[in-house]
């Protein structure tokens, strides 16, 4: 299946929230298509800052199909809108349309279910509240289950201020639990 992809130097996981600004014309199109056609797209993180020229070869392959949640226009044109992060997907065969948008086939990822929080990860609960305390992070109302050691990973791989193969290398494990390892792993280095 072919989906439109969205390449940014930023991570929107499974459950999370993601506030963009579209005012070029290949992603102004994509939005209406998918809005008209009520089907999302797929962010993906960007290896690097390179020219958009060399998406192909800058962009992981694992990224999140997204769905817009709610759109606006501010004052100067620019459309808003909120895409709320469904499912993980496999980006294969990336190309690039007339328009400049690229496009790839995706492969869906099985959902993980619930994963209650293990007792060592409980410190991970309180530096995602405080993270959630931040007038941004309000702005996204989420909706999050602290007792879900998924969750907790999701949020804390978005939120934590990682670089982009950091927060790739999280996203990507499927074991929750690593993910929570790694994660305070993270902070531990963080904070020393």
């Amino acid at each position: 299946m072919k989906m439109s992809l969205f390449p940014l130097n930023t991570l929107v996981c499974p459950g999370g929230k993601l506030p963009l600004r579209v005012f070029e014309q290949r992603y102004l199109d994509m939005v209406k298509g998918c809005l008209r056609e009520d089907e999302g797209f797929v962010v993906v993180m960007l290896r690097s800052d390179d020219d958009d020229a060399n998406v192909s070869s800058q962009i992981y392959r694992v990224g999140t199909l997204v769905k817009i949640i709610d759109f606006d226009q501010d004052q100067q044109g620019i459309l808003c809108i909120v895409a709320k992060g469904f499912q993980q997907v496999r980006i294969t065969n990336p190309e690039r349309q007339a328009n400049g948008l690229w496009v790839g086939d995706i492969d869906y990822y099985e959902e993980d279910s619930f994963v209650s929080l293990p007792e060592e990860f409980i410190e991970l609960q309180s530096v995602l509240k405080a993270l959630v305390q931040h007038p941004i992070v309000q702005e996204l109302n989420m909706e999050i289950d602290y007792e879900d050691g998924r969750q907790i990973g999701w949020r804390l791989t978005e939120l934590l201020p990682l670089d982009n193969s950091q927060k790739q290398y999280l996203y990507e494990l499927q074991d929750p639990i690593r993910r929570l390892e790694k994660i305070s792993d993270q902070l531990d280095i963080m904070v020393s």
